[in-house]
């Protein structure tokens, strides 16, 4: 029987497509106090030949769905992307990347239920992005879905790459190994890369685009300047963001076209490698388990509450949803002002 002072962790499989990555595998349970506290759906590990006995045998619960779901936690790595957090009981929390801050529908669901949320994206230990691995994966795995998706070699491209981080990092590994010719663009050299970008036959975005702002680095009216068949990665994948034409797109259809130009803006890549993300994600994930089960103060958790019991903590998630409102009217005032609704 359970203390009343511990909570329960339910742990559920992602349903977006092609999204094979899960949080916590048997190799870190190990590390775990409060193992029966850990509730996973039946089948959680199947993707990665991963059998439930494997889970039970630590002294975990294995259940079906529907109890994992009604636990006081609830962890799915793309929480944001999920549907069952509508039917998420007042008190409940999330952890897991809620990407609330870009998202008016996840906000809402997450105050109208009275939801508290714990998000991975806003998670840092040591001024460095806790799920620092998987974000190199992203860069690393759209480089190569990318290229491949539009029958190219990397040593065949001059590359631009935007911003000097894990996700950058990751895809200039991958890049460099392949032979491409490659130039960096930090953050402070987007002039120069507007100078610059129509010498480029692939362009590597990995900048997390400000919501605040209502600028791009690419513009639609830009494309035509590019050379036809010149691909733009958006692995930051931010609607209308940096590059003003992305729309995210899927594994099963990762590209389209405009104006001659490929764009490629798959929103979850590093599921691509399930088995490699799987387990970044579970060695920064089982740090925190503990403290979620015994609701111990951490400051890195402390830090990533953008929601409790339904009251914003994160201050983005107001500007942002301030500025879409102001956005909105405007369009209403000026019709056909922007080239996407």
């Amino acid at each position: 029987m359970l203390k009343k002072t511990v909570r329960t962790i339910g742990f559920v499989n992602s349903h977006k497509s092609g999204e094979k990555r899960i949080a916590l595998l048997p190799k870190d349970i190990v590390q775990l106090k409060h193992t029966r506290a850990l509730f996973f759906e039946e089948g959680y590990g199947s993707d990665l030949n991963i059998s439930d006995a494997e889970y039970s045998d630590l002294g975990c619960q294995i259940v079906p769905r529907e109890v994992a779901l009604a636990q006081d936690i609830v962890c799915d790595p793309k929480i944001g992307d999920s549907t069952f957090i509508k039917d998420l009981l007042p008190g409940q929390t999330l952890f897991g990347w809620v990407h609330a801050v870009q998202s008016e529908d996840v906000t809402d669901t997450l105050i109208d239920n009275k939801l508290t949320a714990y998000a991975w994206e806003d998670m840092y230990e040591d001024n460095r992005h806790s799920y620092w691995r998987n974000n190199e994966l992203a860069g690393e795995a759209a480089v190569m879905h990318a290229y491949q998706s539009n029958g190219v070699m990397p040593y065949d491209t001059k590359v631009a790459i935007l911003g000097r981080g894990n996700t950058a990092r990751g895809a200039q590994r991958i890049l460099t190994s392949l032979g491409a010719d490659i130039k960096v663009y930090n953050r402070n050299q987007e002039k120069l890369f507007q100078k610059e970008m129509t010498e480029f036959d692939v362009i590597v975005n990995a900048i997390l685009w400000d919501t605040s702002r209502e600028d791009h680095l690419i513009y639609q009216s830009d494309l035509n300047r590019f050379k036809p068949g010149t691909m733009l990665i958006d692995v930051s994948c931010d609607e209308h963001g940096a590059i003003e034409t992305t729309v995210p797109t899927s594994l099963e259809d990762p590209i389209y076209e405009i104006d001659n130009v490929i764009h490629y803006a798959v929103d979850h890549t590093p599921t691509i490698f399930y088995r490699s993300s799987s387990s970044a994600i579970s060695t920064e994930t089982v740090k925190y388990i503990d403290d979620l089960v015994e609701n111990r103060p951490n400051e890195i958790l402390d830090n990533a509450l953008i929601i409790d019991n339904g009251l914003i903590i994160d201050e983005r998630i107001n500007q942002y949803q301030n500025r879409t409102l102001s956005d909105e009217m405007n369009v209403l005032d000026t019709e056909d002002s922007t080239s996407f609704s």
